[in-house]
């Protein structure tokens, strides 16, 4: 049994970590080409989210996240 989780453990490839790969096409999890026809100020927020996500690691972000992601832009009611 230990030859068997030994097997499965050496033919995993974690595709994520390869550093090795030569692809150097757009992330696929950003949109950033889908924000030029947005009005600046509309702009100037999806950027800061995506900026926002990409430095946390998030893929979606919680209102909260949104909220002071928005107040660092200088906003407030």
């Amino acid at each position: 049994m230990n030859t068997v989780t030994e097997q499965k453990s050496t033919s995993f490839v974690d595709r994520r970590e390869n550093r090795d790969s030569n692809y150097s096409g757009p992330n696929r999890r950003q949109f950033r080409d889908s924000h030029d026809t947005l009005r600046p100020e509309v702009r100037e927020l999806a950027e800061a989210v995506d900026e926002y996500k990409a430095v946390n690691r998030r893929r979606f972000i919680t209102y909260e996240e949104l909220l002071s992601v928005i107040e660092r832009l200088g906003y407030h009611k």
